[in-house]
């Protein structure tokens, strides 16, 4: 007879009983390193690279989401406001916001998978992360939407909310170009004709391009920006595995950023190495020339102190190291077979963001309303860590720039307080923007919340 509390198998999977999933996500999250240095330490252009911790359990260290409490917010930095610009939305992810002010949200998590057909070893792992992805508020349905935000009086709370798109496939990043609204499903960019003051488009969907997915999509958010003269779009692509512990074959067209020249509908890639780019934003040097930049979320498991996410200008056909070294040429010895000619000519980032930070959201700070302290730079919203104990993340931060380049100090906190004092988390900061008015927008994809800070009167 099976015990209480166990699992069952059920056709081609198995259903494991909530008593036994929470046992196991508290039996994991005892296992682990700790972090041997504090988290500056491995932030900014030289960040300290311990050497890589080896288990045969990842240290698994899980913030369990509950949401806000009633009446309790964000904590803003000093001489900065925050309130909620909009709340009740389904796992709000990404931000644009529009020429006439409104702001689009969409409203998305990972598709649906299919049953596959895998090993003990895979299986249990997918059992695992399922498990953790659960607990840390990412197991919810897709809504598959893009909802629109008005505020109408000016007084920093929407009080329209209308779905402009749904029924889409696990939607990311979003551009506006002239007329045309792209959208980035989790495996194809769409347009859509969009008219200046819609609150819905009724119009069908023209697919652009397909875009790297399929039944495994390890990392499955498609994000997109426009080149400053509306020529070309910029789409980022994760990696399908870890460290390409799936072959090289599942990663085609992946860990990249892809360009598309819009006139001709050619796409190449555009930078590579990239385990998994999210937000992007550009910065202009003193002659005034853009440069394009990414947040990219690195690899996992090799310790509470490895590897640092990152921020970094991304340059035209550069490669970056993964799957085969971190951080310019550090060794992943994981990897096999190895590949010393790529080692040789992997970039070094920019700017460390720290170990595990999940940096996802980017918006460049040219505009704010905030104050001078965030004159020139980047606004980075955190997600937070599961591989790091203790946490990391879960916040919003800005990286200060001079002459459009990142300055070598300290990463300055924005908006904090993501996580209660029993470390739970109460939301996870996803995608930033700036509103028309220059106040700072955040995606709080496990509170339901966009956060509007603003400059305190």
């Amino acid at each position: 007879m099976r015990a209480q509390g166990e699992g069952r198998w059920l056709g081609s999977r198995w259903l494991v009983s909530p008593g036994l999933s929470l046992s196991l996500i508290l039996a994991l999250s005892a296992c682990g390193d700790l972090a041997t240095q504090p988290l500056a330490a491995g932030s900014g252009p030289r960040p300290n690279l311990p050497p890589p911790v080896s288990s045969n359990l990842p240290t698994v260290h899980i913030a369990p989401a509950i949401g806000w409490p009633k009446g309790v917010a964000p904590v803003a930095a000093l001489g900065l406001q925050v309130q909620a610009f909009a709340r009740g939305l389904e796992h709000p992810r990404t931000l644009l916001v529009l020429p006439n002010g409104d702001v689009l949200v969409a409203e998305s998590n990972a598709p649906a998978k299919p049953a596959q057909d895998a090993g003990l070893g895979a299986w249990v792992k997918g059992l695992v992360m399922g498990l953790m992805m659960q607990r840390a508020g990412a197991g919810v349905p897709s809504a598959d939407r893009i909802t629109l935000l008005r505020d109408s009086d000016g007084d920093g709370v929407a009080d329209v909310q209308a779905p402009l798109l749904e029924n889409l496939h696990s939607p990311f990043g979003m551009a506006l170009i002239g007329s045309d609204l792209y959208v980035a499903n989790t495996d194809a960019l769409l347009r859509f004709a969009y008219i200046p003051g819609s609150t819905r488009i009724s119009g069908g969907a023209v697919k652009v391009m397909d875009l790297p997915g399929g039944p495994i999509n390890h990392h499955w958010t498609k994000n997109i920006i426009a080149s400053p003269d509306g020529q070309h779009l910029y789409i980022t692509v994760g990696s399908n595995s870890n460290v390409g512990e799936r072959g090289l074959a599942a990663e085609a067209g992946r860990a990249a950023i892809w360009e598309l020249d819009l006139n001709t509908g050619a796409s190449r890639i555009f930078a590579s190495g990239l385990r998994n780019p999210n937000g992007m934003a550009w910065a202009f040097d003193g002659t005034g020339e853009a440069h394009l930049w990414t947040v990219v979320n690195e690899r996992d498991e090799l310790g509470s102190d490895l590897v640092p996410d990152y921020l970094t200008s991304v340059q035209d056909g550069a490669f970056y190291g993964w799957p085969f070294s971190y951080f310019g040429q550090h060794v992943d010895a994981r990897v096999q077979p190895p590949a010393p000619e790529q080692v040789a000519r992997a970039v070094v980032p920019d700017f460390a963001l720290g170990a595990h930070t999940a940096s996802l959201g980017l918006a460049s700070s040219k505009g704010n309303s905030l104050s001078a302290l965030y004159a020139e730079g980047m606004f980075i919203g955190q997600h937070g860590s599961w591989n790091r104990r203790p946490h990391s993340g879960y916040k919003v931060v800005f990286v200060p720039f001079a002459q459009g380049q990142a300055i070598d100090g300290p990463v300055l906190d924005v908006l904090t307080g993501f996580l209660n004092a029993d470390g739970e988390a109460l939301g996870r900061p996803v995608g930033v923007a700036l509103d028309r008015s220059g106040a700072l927008l955040v995606a709080d994809d496990v509170g339901n919340v966009i956060w509007r800070v603003s400059a305190r009167p």
